[in-house]
């Protein structure tokens, strides 16, 4: 084989491994965040209610908080990532496993079950980001992170769309026995993956919890850092509390569950792609700071008008238009950020 069609048969395989790790990753938090507040709606559950269930998302949010423990404690024998990725994968498709024979009238188990799922995999997506910084080269970043925005979009558009849109026929057990299937399949290649010692990383030793708290105490002091890390803190603050009341509203305004579930799904799921993929390429010609910048404007277009569907009377196209450019620029900006973030991240603490 020649060094053209192994470097290309490699980053193949560097990107679709951290493709199908991220899609498993978004099937738990797009089946809460987008799913679940429609289906409750239609069992005349209270807005009230709905609004807290926000809360099953709450790992992901303070998962940096255990973050420095997946960069210390790791097998030499497994692999510095693979020593997270596979049992936490394992437990993800046991605990969709366990969520399939709840039911919606057993929402204390079913709420449970959804908080363990994104509690296993937002810890899971500390253990593949730490994966993507060590293996994605410097410029492999553009393209390798709209790979990383697509997957875990599509994961979120397949159990969120997709899935919810054929569960009138397949019913809920199937649906969530067909989310437990789509979480094998990177078991399965991370499984055989050859995680190579250090794999792009600046060390093969496992650096102490005190060093790793010491590399971000002396980042603090940099106000250029504190002001990304402020942005990273509350980019998302906005998208989330509009999308989760977004789709009761659309139950309220007469739309069912099934119809919202075709929209965010194949309409959604395209206008993602396209999105991340537009991203990966401004990212590139357009500098990664401006790129940035430019996305984050952008992306208060389709927030204006999701909130404008408030006061006149939603059309079913409408709505499509206003999902398409939703997720088209929420595309745009997670592909930049993550680009962004992972140029400029000390690969000794990559997770």
């Amino acid at each position: 084989m020649s060094y053209k069609k192994k470097t290309d048969f490699l980053k193949i395989q560097k990107f679709s491994l951290l493709f199908t790790l991220y899609a498993s990753q978004g099937l738990p938090f797009g089946f809460q965040a987008t799913a679940l507040p429609a289906f409750l709606r239609e069992q005349g559950i209270s807005l009230t209610f709905i609004g807290f269930t926000g809360l099953l998302a709450s790992p992901w949010v303070f998962k940096a908080f255990w973050a420095p423990l997946v960069d210390r404690f790791w097998s030499a024998k497994i692999g510095r990532r693979k020593s997270w990725i596979i049992p936490l994968q394992i437990l993800l498709i046991i605990s969709i496993g366990t969520a399939s024979f709840t039911t919606m009238g057993e929402l204390p188990l079913l709420m449970a079950a959804l908080f363990m799922m994104n509690l296993i995999a937002a810890t899971q997506d500390i253990a593949v980001d730490g994966l993507a910084v060590d293996i994605l080269e410097r410029d492999e970043l553009g393209h390798g992170n709209a790979v990383q925005v697509v997957g875990y979009k599509t994961g979120m558009l397949m159990s969120g769309g997709i899935l919810v849109w054929l569960s009138s026929s397949l019913g809920w057990h199937i649906m969530f026995m067909l989310m437990a299937v789509i979480a094998l399949i990177p078991l399965i290649l991370v499984i055989f993956y050859r995680e190579l010692p250090g794999d792009g990383s600046e060390t093969e030793e496992k650096i102490k919890i005190s060093g790793i708290l010491n590399i971000l105490r002396d980042s603090l002091k940099n106000p250029s850092f504190r002001i990304m890390l402020l942005f990273v803190a509350t980019y998302k603050f906005g998208e989330v509390m509009i999308d989760t009341m977004f789709k009761p509203f659309l139950i309220d305004s007469g739309f069912n569950a099934s119809d919202i579930g075709l929209w965010v799904g194949p309409y959604g799921m395209a206008a993602s792609v396209a999105g991340s993929f537009a991203g990966g390429v401004l990212a590139s010609k357009a500098g990664l700071k401006k790129a940035l910048t430019a996305a984050a404007v952008l992306r208060l277009i389709p927030l204006i008008f999701q909130t404008s569907l408030t006061v006149v009377t939603p059309t079913a196209a409408l709505v499509t238009a206003v999902t398409v450019l939703e997720h088209f620029f929420g595309g745009v900006l997670s592909t930049t950020l993550f680009a962004f973030m992972m140029f400029n991240v000390n690969r000794k603490i990559g997770a």
